[in-house]
């Protein structure tokens, strides 16, 4: 069975491909011949994720699935949220996404936050949502060079180094999108 990605990021493509059950083949959108953007108008990562795999299940009627992402903190009232990659505004870095937050929480005691991940899969014309989060803090300064967005600045709970600190391996063995990836393919090894 073919499963298309609404997406076109061939790193992800290959670790779901790795990951998935032999009777199952997972292609990016741009291997089914989708090369556009799909917009993301929603105002959570749900409504996103659901937006990306309905627009392609509408294109090419097949199975398919789409994630979304994004940095939720507590004392910001989960922003930046569905806003997390242009949080500092259409063309930001990521370094300015990060300043922006460490400006919002200068001073600020509770610097809980958390990383979400949803996918929405939808399965011979079934929808179906899949969950990962990890809880952690933000920090007060840039730490790390591995990883991207808002790696430098958070620390994962029970960890005492952020994302940016660890190699790739060690944070997708906890990352919320790993969990996330890990439901979808748990439950595609059931069907």
């Amino acid at each position: 069975m073919e499963l298309i990605f609404a997406s076109g990021n061939a790193h992800k493509i290959k670790e779901l491909n790795d990951k998935s059950p032999g009777h199952i083949q997972v292609i990016s959108m741009r291997e089914k011949g989708f090369e556009g953007e799909i917009a993301e108008p929603g105002e959570t990562l749900e409504e996103n994720a659901r937006i990306k795999a309905d627009f392609i299940y509408d294109l090419f009627g097949e199975n398919v699935f789409a994630d979304d992402s994004g940095l939720e903190i507590e004392a910001l009232d989960g922003a930046p949220g569905v806003f997390s990659a242009r949080y500092a505004g259409p063309d930001c870095s990521f370094e300015d996404n990060n300043k922006k937050v460490l400006i919002e929480l200068a001073g600020e005691e509770n610097r809980r936050a958390h990383f979400r991940t949803v996918i929405h899969l939808i399965l011979n014309g079934e929808h179906f949502s899949f969950e990962g989060a990890v809880n952690g803090t933000i920090i007060a300064q840039l730490k790390g060079t591995e990883g991207f967005g808002y790696d430098p600045i958070f620390l994962p709970e029970g960890h005492d180094r952020t994302f940016a600190e660890m190699s790739l391996a060690e944070k997708n063995s906890i990352s919320h999108r790993a969990q996330a990836v890990e439901k979808l393919i748990h439950f595609l090894h059931s069907r």
